[in-house]
């Protein structure tokens, strides 16, 4: 029995100053304050376990506390409990139902002031501050209060002898019977009488008491009953003990610091109180205070032997001392206590006794931490009396007033108080050195600042070098270090690991033990978190002063116990651990962010994926989750700092979401029913009753726990739970991220359902702290109650993306270098993660990066190529291996990467091992690197050839040491040094610390009979849980080992918690586990008929649409809402069930409410809802169309679905989706519309040509339209932008039933719309009647067409009067209406836009509709059908002229309104454009001349009202662009034939240019800016391969030169000269000279070559000549080439004779010549001379021409005969009439005239006497008459100039006189001859 209490106590193993609590036989059982061992210095072995309370059927612990109680507020009862004496003791329930209260407010001083004492004797009554109430009595004939006990109230009605009371030193006053009558039966006891100190002591107590002493000497009434509870009397222990626990509430105990200071911890009184019985006293040794000394006198009391009514007064006297508000137990003597009690549980085996135990227990612990709480951030106040510093006096310090002193700590003694207070330091020996001085002990005056412990004397300040300064220890510091110690020893408890046999049973010690310290911790955590999360809450370390919060002092053993117990296979063990967790999780995540991170990712995240774990423990953990996904800044906080942070390892979040998901989605099994499976666990946590786990079995009832009773039932349970999950995760994200858009208001209110569902513990519980609350309070004016504001670092949601982003890209790098590691390597260097490509920057992230494969860093690291090698150098550089053997330092090589197969790669890692390993290391027995390399490498081969499970034959010891000799530089290695080596590889194989964890063997049932029999009774998945479990326990452990090593060296930076405040976080937290939720949710919708289930679904459904709309998501939200849509089954009826139903209605709630945010899903939502009228009209016995399924009968739906379907629900809410259309957003409406037209169409298509289509969607369409025209126009606009789109195609859609209900509801919107007034210059009209417009265009149906005219003449006659902008629409539909081919449209149309023009011309112009008013009637006009509606037509168009001169509108007549271009562009503009119009397109010749002649006169009639700036638009916009074919070939698509296009040409446009030019005359001085357009056209007209065209354009040239010729001024003269110019450079046939076209090709004949007359072809075709440069290039051509450009010379060459007689014809004119300057016409001689010469080459290269007529240039040999002639004679003729000009500036010109005539006249006439008579007639005959002209001009010559060229002329001209020449040559010598004679004297002049 002893044994198993003793495993029961405190941790074993203690240290050198440490013992452990528990119970032994040969002693009482002693604790100081050292007396729970320090976890690092020996942990105990990890066996988890878990949460208690199996429901037992055994009598109920003692209730649990009231909301209130819990909550933290003052209970004014006390524990009834600590006052029960044994023989009250009739029943149990009298003691079970006293409640015990788990909370307490800190203990406040008494009333009265110490100061105030009274008198011994005093009669004066002062009420006492006991732990209990108290109640009015009578004593010595005065009324006073004392506390009401059972053993007051009973003594109190006895006759007593001496009923008076003595006053205690504190003033308060006692009954002398609480002393009296238990000393009388010490006195009266056998044991009294054999010991005389027993005795005596008794006799002076009893003689004080009587004589109204004592009160102030507490220790002489005590010591009887010390030494009567020594005695082991049951009977003197009993009444001892009750005395004692009165006495304690009267705080009789509370004694003046007169009394011995002692060391705190104290040495053990037991020994001494052993010897006192004996009659021996230490006097000696300093006296123990007196509070250790009555806790270790009723400590002693319990062994386990003691009788059960012994243990329930150990109880009550203990938990009366510890709950006493003036008395203050510390330290060793609490731990003693609190140890005792947790005894008499484990020990009792009375029920009532365990009951009293464990509840007395709670209350201690409660107390203890209760006291600790600070209010509004002051340290707590309090009376500190001797008594309270008991744990810390010290000796030698004399008797001091308390009132008056205050009261400093030694060094040593504040070392002994705080020496635990950091557990990670090593254990100090505490003990003080008697004889050291130090100063006085004293009490400071309560009313002093803060109440602290303080020191007096400055002397004290003085401390020696090896010391460390004074510590000032406050109450509070104090009340701190006893709750430290109180939890480090539960946690420790919690630790003990369990046998096999403990483990199931749960009365066993062990597991009691377990369960009643987890339930302790729980219970503390649920009702004091305040203290672990208080930042003022500090622990002083004794050695350095080093504070350390709260949470850090308990961190380690917290989580070292959850990781030892949250793996226990028991469930109650395992139970209590989750709830712990969670609140930590709830509670301290801001504290603990990497300790919740490894608990969570190396346990409870891992239980849940495992196979081998139970049902019941998934169940529970999804049960801990759903409570964290109920809190919503929780589970954002949870993303924030665990997905966002490259640190941690997993994305907890997202992985936590992915299992939920995968748990909610099990698969089914059709053996699971529903009415098998429990109910589900209500979402809120419920509390358990005090009546459902009645056990002893340490359970503690705890507020706010589960009810896992009925968790883990089975699969189906459990999928609901993870569903239930889900749909908590998602009602988070909508409470945190949605509440943003209320106002705070709103939130007020709207934020206490939710907070209300979460079911959380009361709220001093559950506030989330900041992460620095010191002095900083939650931001006030947040409109969500929840949701904090973060202090220190701002909570940026674009930092957290960023920070995701990056951690995103670091686990993408990470598996593409798992995959290929070069191209991991590449693209992390690539996104900066690593830095740049160095080495060392790769080989640091390969080092420190978790998550790479160990084997693909090998293999990396291994690749032979330079890069690679350097970064494998770096690698090994970065490892340390200083001070390390040669085997660890082997192993921590081999731990950073997993060593490839290949020798050449083991080869390089070796080496570079051996040699970072030699550099480390000075001292090793190696003499080179080479030594070190060979036996690393011969240890790889050992390791190897060691544990290969392929090796048959293993190396032996001998081998090894003979394969390693001579290795070390022809040594060998010390053969002690190689067996040490050989020994450790064999025993402790080298693998990576990642294969152990992984290579659990799970426990297998092998095939045959033995293996099934080996296996009965065996619990296969509980064992390999086991074995798992362990694994991951021990791992748990080192990393929390780990992780506490690196906070103690401050390196602490990773675990800073980021606290959530912004609700822009849930949107990548929907992103990010937006799959899984979409999954989570769909399969159990699909699965299961459980109408509960398919609730949840679609609640969660709602949710994730809510936030996904909220934020735009357009994906997710596509997703969600397809997949819904898809469950309504709305395209199956006869599948369709009541779960569809419901979804339905979700889909139409979410159209409801989400409305302005579905966008593209509208078209799902939409499409329901027309399936949904489907189904009623099916299900209602009406037959519908449905053309998507011929021949196949739709099954009818159920007929209660069918009801379902018609009902007040579901019609509502389908009504409302459209109804309530007009309060959608102006981008919402748009997409509504957008998605009700593409329904609207698909259904009807689906209804085909049918005589009923289905116009469901149409129809609400129609209504829409109406509930949205109020809109602003803005929006209408866009909407209409929608739907006149689809109006414009069912419109014309081929059933003409759809087209008749489409115009009819066009119609009468359009009447709807007309009503509304609208402003000048918008436009909403004429978009609103487009689609009759487009109807017109687009439907060929004569029906249709018709029906547009009849519903616009309707409106015309209702509507006229608010027309506006609709009047250009109308015209519109009209114009359309005029290419109809049906004559009665056409005619209708006509007489429509007659009707109007005639009535309603004036409005018509008001709201800027003349320009369609004139395009219409042009567009009659153009009809070639009906050449009446069109001549008609062109009537009214020219009609329309003078009725617009006249109209006021249009103010176009003189003096009325602005003139300007602006009034010329709006109405004449449109009339001359329709002219022009017809002009280009009408189709027929008499309509096109009427147009033209019309145009014209129009033009010459009212041009002179015309402003310029109006004649440059009507010259560039209406008169040029009739020529515009001449210069662009795109401009001839309008004709259909080239026959209608000559046509054209030869009638309509020679015209037009001849009227052009007859315009230009007409209005010469205004037109004459535009002089450079018209030469440019008829630079273009003329420059045409057809003949015709250019004849025409030379003539009209030639016209308008003459017709304006005095008009022109000089600089006009310029431009003409300038067009000549560029005209003849344009016609000079150039191509003669190319080589190229004289190269035959392919034999080609002159037949193949193009006929030179086919330019002369009857077909006018506009073809502009090519220009070509002067000199030919060197290009092969092609035949079809070469044709081309024949064809082209001979134009050119055409033309260039056909500009030489239009240039000799004007320059003939004298009107020309006369005006022309000289500077002009010697331009225009310049390029004559230009033409003359080129011609003159080309005719005397005989080899060129012979050349070109074999290749079939022409059929006769080619000359330019005439060009050369021609050329010759105008210039010739000109030059002479320029040279005898008597003008000035023609006779300042002669100079220039003559150099040009006389080179040309001596040319011509050597030319001309080469001419041969009998081949060259044709030649003499041309050049005739310009020789006569020459010979002429020569003659006339002046006497100067005359002698002066002579010489050059005489011998031609006596040349002519060889030769047979004609008449008038004959004529001219004779003048000549005749002339020279006279200038030469020869012939002499006669006189006249």
């Amino acid at each position: 029995m002893v044994d198993d209490i003793e495993s029961e106590g405190l941790p074993p193993n203690p240290t050198v100053d440490e013992e452990p609590v528990g119970v032994r036989k040969e002693k009482p059982i002693v604790v100081d304050a050292d007396a729970i061992h320090d976890v690092e210095d020996a942990p105990p072995s990890a066996v988890v376990a878990d949460r208690s309370v199996a429901d037992t059927g055994e009598a109920r612990p003692l209730s649990t506390p009231t909301s209130s109680e819990a909550a933290g507020e003052h209970v004014e009862t006390t524990p009834d409990v600590s006052h029960v004496s044994q023989p009250e003791i009739q029943d149990t329930d009298t003691i079970v139902e006293v409640p015990l209260p788990l909370k307490q407010e800190p203990p406040t001083p008494p009333e009265k002031s110490p100061r105030l004492q009274l008198g011994r004797g005093s009669t004066d009554v002062h009420q006492p501050r006991p732990a209990t109430p108290s109640t009015p009595a009578t004593a010595n004939g005065h009324s006073e209060l004392r506390p009401q006990t059972p053993s007051s109230s009973r003594s109190s009605s006895s006759a007593v002898t001496h009923k008076r009371s003595i006053t205690i030193s504190k003033g308060y006053t006692v009954s002398v019977i609480l002393i009296s009558s238990a000393l009388e039966i010490i006195l009266a006891s056998k044991e009294a009488k054999r010991s005389t100190p027993l005795r005596e002591s008794a006799h002076n107590a009893l003689e004080m008491i009587r004589v109204g002493q004592g009160g102030d000497r507490p220790r002489e009434i005590f010591e009887p009953l010390r030494l009567a509870c020594e005695t082991r009397s049951e009977k003197l222990m009993i009444a001892s003990l009750d005395c004692i626990s009165k006495l304690i509430s009267y705080s009789f105990f509370s004694e003046p610091s007169s009394a011995q200071a002692l060391p705190s911890p104290p040495p053990s009184p037991a020994l001494q109180g052993r010897r006192s019985i004996a009659g021996s006293s230490q006097s000696s040794l300093p006296q123990p205070s007196l509070v250790d000394l009555v806790v270790h006198t009723v400590t002693t009391c319990h062994n386990d032997t003691s009788p059960e009514s012994v243990s329930l007064q150990v109880v009550k006297a203990l938990l009366s001392l510890i709950l006493s508000p003036t008395i203050y137990v510390h330290h060793s003597s609490l731990l003693k206590a609190v140890r005792t009690v947790y005894n008499v549980f484990l020990l009792s085996t009375d029920l009532v006794n365990q009951m009293v135990a464990q509840g007395g227990l709670t209350q201690m612990v409660h107390h203890i931490f209760t006291r600790c709480r600070s209010f509004d951030g002051t340290t707590l106040r309090s009376h500190i009396s001797s008594d309270t510093l008991a744990s810390i006096p010290e000796p030698g310090s004399p008797k001091t007033d308390i009132q008056n002193t205050s009261f400093v700590l030694s060094e040593n003694a504040a070392e002994t108080l705080t020496a635990e207070a950091l557990p990670l330091e090593s254990a100090v020996d505490m003990s003080l050195h008697p004889g050291v001085p130090t100063p006085p002990l004293s009490v400071q005056d309560p009313d002093g600042p803060q109440g602290t412990v303080s020191s007096a004397p400055p002397a004290t300040h003085e401390v020696a070098e090896n010391e460390h300064a004074i510590r000032e220890l406050s109450t509070q510091d104090m009340f701190i270090k006893d709750a430290f110690l109180v939890f480090r020893a539960l946690c420790k408890l919690t630790m003990k690991p369990l046998n096999t046999e403990s483990e199931r049973d749960l009365k066993s010690h062990a597991m009691r033990s377990k369960l009643l310290s987890l339930h302790l911790v729980l219970t503390i955590l649920n009702s004091h978190m305040a203290l672990f999360v208080d930042s003022k809450a500090i622990i002083y370390s004794a050695s350095t002063n080093e504070a350390t919060t709260f949470v850090q002092a308990v961190n380690q053993y917290l989580c070292l116990s959850l990781s030892r117990n949250a793996v226990s296979p028991v469930p109650q063990v395992f139970e209590v651990s989750v709830e712990i967790f969670w609140r930590v999780l709830s509670g301290m995540r801001t504290k603990l962010k990497k300790e919740i991170e490894v608990l969570l990712h190396e346990i409870f995240v891992p239980i849940l994926e495992m196979k081998t774990s139970t049902l019941k423990q998934k169940a529970v953990i999804i049960g801990m989750l759903s409570r964290l996904c109920q809190d919503p800044q929780a589970l954002v906080e949870i993303y924030l700092n665990y997905d966002c942070d490259s640190e941690a390892t997993d994305n907890i979040y997202e992985h936590l979401m992915n299992i939920i998901s995968k748990i909610a989605t099990l698969p089914y099994t059709s053996s699971q029913q529903k009415t098998n499976e429990p109910a589900s666990p209500a979402l809120p946590p419920q509390t358990k009753s005090s009546a459902s786990t009645a056990h002893v079995s340490g359970a503690l009832a705890v507020s706010g726990t589960m009810d896992t009773s009925t968790m883990g039932l089975s699969e189906g349970q459990l999928r609901r739970q993870g569903l239930e999950c889900l749909v908590a995760v998602l009602r988070s994200l909508v409470t945190w991220g949605t509440a943003a858009g209320r106002t705070p208001a709103e939130s007020a209110t709207a934020d206490t359902a939710p907070r209300s569902q979460i079911g959380e513990e009361t709220a001093a519980d559950t506030m989330t702290p900041d992460p620095s609350l010191d002095g900083l309070i939650a931001s006030a004016g947040s409109t969500e109650a929840f949701r904090q504001s973060t202090p220190d670092i701002a909570d940026d949601p674009s930092r957290f993306e960023s920070a995701k982003q990056k951690k995103t890209t670091l686990l993408e790098g990470i598996k593409k270098f798992n995959f290929k590691p070069k191209r991991g390597v590449q693209f992390l260097i690539e996104m900066e993660v690593i830095p740049s490509s160095s080495p060392r920057d790769i080989a640091g992230f390969l080092l420190t990066t978790d998550g790479l494969s160990k084997s693909m860093i090998g293999e990396y690291l291994g690749e032979g190529d330079e890069h690679n090698v350097a970064i494998m150098h770096a690698f090994v550089d970065l490892l340390d291996f200083r001070n390390l053997g040669f085997v660890d330092a082997v192993r921590v090589f081999l731990q950073a990467f997993r060593l490839p197969g290949e020798a050449q790669k083991i080869d390089r890692f070796m080496l570079k091992f051996a040699e970072r390993y030699i550099a480390g290391n000075a001292q090793t027995p190696f003499k080179n690197a080479d030594a070190a390399y060979i036996l690393a490498y011969s240890i790889i081969l050992l390791n190897t050839d060691a544990h290969s499970p392929q090796i048959k034959n293993r190396m032996t010891k001998a081998d090894f040491i003979k394969n390693n000799r001579g290795i070390n530089d022809g040594e060998s290695l010390p053969e002690e040094f190689l067996n040490a080596i050989f020994h450790d590889i064999q025993g402790n194989e080298i693998r990576m610390k990642d294969e152990v964890d992984a290579t659990i063997n799970l426990p297998s049932t092998g095939p045959g009979l033995a293996n099934v029999l080996a296996n009965v009774g065996r619990d296969l998945q509980k064992e390999a849980y086991v074995m798992q479990s362990n694994g991951m326990a021990n791992k748990t452990e080192a990393l929390f080992r780990t992780l506490m090593r690196s906070q103690r060296r401050g390196s602490r930076v990773g675990d800073q918690y980021f606290s959530a405040s912004h609700f822009v976080h849930v949107r990548p937290m929907f992103e990010v586990a937006w799959i899984p939720f979409l999954a989570g949710l769909s399969g159990p919708l699909q699965n299961t008929d459980d109408l509960e289930i398919v609730d949840l679904c679609l609640d969660g459904f709602k949710n994730a649409i809510h936030i996904v709309c909220f934020f735009d998501l357009d994906l997710e939200r596509n997703a969600f809402v397809s997949t819904l849509a898809k469950f309504t089954f709305l395209n199956n009826f006869g599948e369709m069930k009541p779960k569809n139903m419901d979804a339905i209605k979700t889909l139409l709630d979410i159209a409801v409410n989400e409305g302005n945010n579905l966008k593209g899903s509208w078209r799902d939502v939409l499409s329901c809802v027309s399936q949904l009228e489907h189904m009623q009209l099916i299900s209602g016995g009406v037959e519908v169309p449905d053309g998507g399924k011929k021949g196949r009968s739709k099954k009818l739906p159920a007929e209660e679905l069918a009801n379902e379907s018609r009902s007040t629900h579901i019609t509502v809410a389908a009504d409302m989706v459209f109804s309530l259309s007009h309060y959608l957003s102006g981008t919402a409406i748009v997409d509504f519309a957008r998605a009700l037209c593409d329904v609207s169409w698909e259904e009807i298509q689906s209804s085909g040509i049918s005589q009923h289509p289905r116009l469901f969607s149409l129809q609400k369409l129609v209504e829409i339209s109406y509930y949205n025209m109020n809109r602003i126009r803005l929006e209408w606009s866009n909407l209409w932008d929608i739907l006149g789109e689809h109006f414009n195609q069912v419109c014309c859609h081929s059933n003409p039933h759809v087209g008749f209900f489409a115009l009819d509801s066009l119609r009468q919107l359009s009447m709807r719309f007309l009503e509304k007034e609208e402003l000048p210059h918008f436009k909403f009209q004429k978009d609103f009647l487009k689609p009759f417009e487009y109807t017109m265009v687009h439907n060929a149906n004569p029906d249709i067409r018709d029906m547009v005219l009849q519903c616009l003449q309707q409106m015309i006659q209702a509507r006229v009067q608010n027309m506006r902008s609709g009047w250009r629409t109308l015209f519109g539909v009209f114009s359309a209406a005029s290419k109809v081919l049906t004559e009665r449209i056409a005619n209708s149309a006509f007489e429509i836009v007659t009707r109007l023009n005639k009535d309603h011309f004036a409005a018509i112009v008001r709201h800027g509709a003349f320009a369609d008013l004139t395009v219409c009637i042009t567009e009659f006009c153009k009809v070639s059908k009906y050449q009446k509606i069109s001549l008609l037509a062109i009537a009214m168009l020219r009609g329309v002229i003078p009725v617009m001169l006249t109209c006021p509108e249009c103010a176009l007549s003189p003096g009325v309104g602005p003139e300007g271009d602006d009034i010329m562009i709006r109405f004449w503009f449109p009339v001359l454009f329709g002219f022009y119009d017809i002009i280009m397109n009408g189709e027929d010749l008499e309509v096109r001349r009427l147009a033209l002649d019309s145009l014209f006169s129009t033009l010459k009639t009212y041009g002179s009202s015309f402003t310029v700036g109006f004649w440059d638009t009507v010259c560039k916009e209406i008169l040029f662009p009739i020529f515009a074919v001449l210069k662009s070939s795109q401009d001839m698509s309008r004709f259909n034939t080239q026959e209608d296009m000559s046509v054209w040409l030869s009638t309509t446009m020679i015209q037009a240019l001849r009227d052009l030019i007859d315009l230009y005359t007409f209005f010469y001085d205004t037109l004459e800016r535009f002089l450079d357009g018209l030469l440019e056209l008829l630079c273009v007209c003329i420059c045409q391969e057809n003949d015709t065209l250019a004849r025409i354009g030379t003539s009209c040239l030639q016209q308008f030169l003459e017709n304006n010729v005095q008009k022109l001024s000089a600089a006009r003269w310029e431009q003409v000269a300038a067009t000549f110019v560029k005209l003849f450079r344009t016609t000079t046939p150039h191509q003669l000279f190319d080589e190229s076209l004289r190269v035959e090709i392919d034999g080609s004949t002159a037949s193949d070559l193009p006929d030179t007359n086919d330019s002369n072809d009857q077909t006018i075709i506009p073809a502009p000549l090519s220009p070509t440069g002067d000199r030919p290039q060197e290009v092969k051509h092609t035949l079809g080439d070469r044709r081309r450009i024949f064809k082209q010379i001979i134009v050119k060459c055409v033309l260039q004779l056909l500009l030489i007689e239009t240039t000799n014809d004007l320059l003939r004119n004298d009107a020309v010549y006369t005006t022309i300057p000289p500077e002009q016409l010697l331009r225009l001689m310049g390029v004559l001379d230009h033409s003359y010469q080129f011609a003159r080459m080309f005719n005397d290269d005989k080899e060129l021409r012979t050349g070109l007529w074999k290749v079939g240039f022409m059929k006769h040999l080619p000359n330019l005969l005439k060009q050369e002639s021609s050329s010759a004679a105008t210039l010739v003729h000109v030059l002479l009439r320029m040279y005898f000009d008597e003008r000035p500036e023609h006779q300042n010109a002669r100079p220039q005239i003559a150099e040009r005539l006389l080179p040309l006249g001596l040319s011509v006439l050597q030319d001309y006497i080469k001419l041969r008579a009998d081949t060259q007639a044709k030649n003499i005959t041309a050049w005739t008459p310009v020789v006569a002209e020459i010979l002429d001009g020569f003659c006339r010559f002046d006497n100067k100039a005359f002698v002066r060229y002579l010489p050059a002329i005489y011998p031609l001209t006596t040349g002519l006189l060889a030769r047979d020449v004609a008449p008038e040559i004959r004529l001219g010598l004779k003048m000549y001859f005749e002339r020279v004679g006279r200038t030469k004297g020869i012939v002499v002049v006669e006189a006249s």
